[in-house]
């Protein structure tokens, strides 16, 4: 009896996870059966690794090899360009002057802005996730719903800046200079 109960319950509980990874709409929330299916990670489910990958630079569909993106890259020195949606993920760009810049949309994951000049520079929706923006002055620049999460703020300059569904969540703001000109010390 127990050597035929065995396969029956394998059977159940595979076409129970079958259904339940079905019935998954969010793909956040999926669950242990998951992976059967064979999709490849996107950027918010890849791990880091102890290998060092070179960091994807591009400009967005249409702005290939933007002569802004390739005039920062190399010189660290593009105040008031406009670099709307470039893909700049894991660029070093510390102390690099992007005053006035137009950076609406762009790809920062894991950039190194640390010291750069960003003040009045618009970074509406722009991806900063584990940004380096140590000692950064973000002075009257735009932070609308900027992702910020887990960014390096540590003594960075953001007086005067729009900060309206802007996500701070995890990031150090140690030392930092916030809108209303508060220091927050920990």
């Amino acid at each position: 009896m127990k050597a035929l109960s065995t396969p029956i319950f394998w059977t159940t509980a595979t076409a129970f996870l079958t259904l339940a990874a079905s019935c998954t709409s969010n793909s956040q929330s999926r669950t242990i059966a998951q992976p059967l299916q064979a999709e490849p990670p996107t950027i918010q489910e890849a791990q880091p690794s102890s290998q060092t990958t070179p960091p994807v630079i591009s400009q967005a569909p249409g702005q290939t090899n933007s002569p802004n993106v390739q005039r920062l890259l190399t010189t660290k020195q593009c105040p008031g360009c406009d670099l709307r949606g470039a893909n700049l993920q894991g660029a070093d760009l510390d102390k690099a002057n992007l005053q006035n810049a137009n950076l609406q949309g762009a790809n920062l994951y894991r950039a190194d802005l640390a010291e750069a000049n960003l003040q009045g520079a618009n970074l509406q929706n722009a991806n900063l996730i584990d940004a380096d923006l140590e000692k950064a002055n973000l002075q009257q620049s735009n932070l609308q719903n900027a992702n910020l999460q887990r960014a390096d703020l540590e003594d960075a300059n953001l007086q005067g800046a729009s900060v309206q569904g802007a996500n701070f969540q995890g990031a150090d703001l140690e030392d930092a200079i916030l809108p209303a000109g508060v220091i927050r010390d920990r």
